[in-house]
């Protein structure tokens, strides 16, 4: 099995990107509620970058993982 390494650049993209339509619209997409997830999952996520990072948002949300977002919006505001 080869040693797959996060691409850092999309965990960056969720902490600072908008969601660009619906309820939350204007909404950092790391800040999007879980049941908001939960609800566009059931519907099916959009085969662009933005359902890649909602998709992804909702993995690491739904697995216990937010601390990875918290730890790099704090690294991107000390850097």
């Amino acid at each position: 099995m080869e040693n797959l390494q996060p691409d850092s650049k999309i965990l960056i993209d969720i902490v600072q990107t908008r969601m660009p339509y619906g309820k939350y619209k204007g909404t950092i997409i790391a800040d999007l509620p879980v049941y908001y997830l939960e609800w566009m999952s059931g519907k099916g996520f959009t085969k662009d970058k933005m359902g890649m990072l909602l998709s992804t948002t909702f993995e690491i949300k739904t697995n216990g993982l937010s601390e990875i977002l918290v730890m790099v919006k704090r690294s991107l505001k000390q850097g």
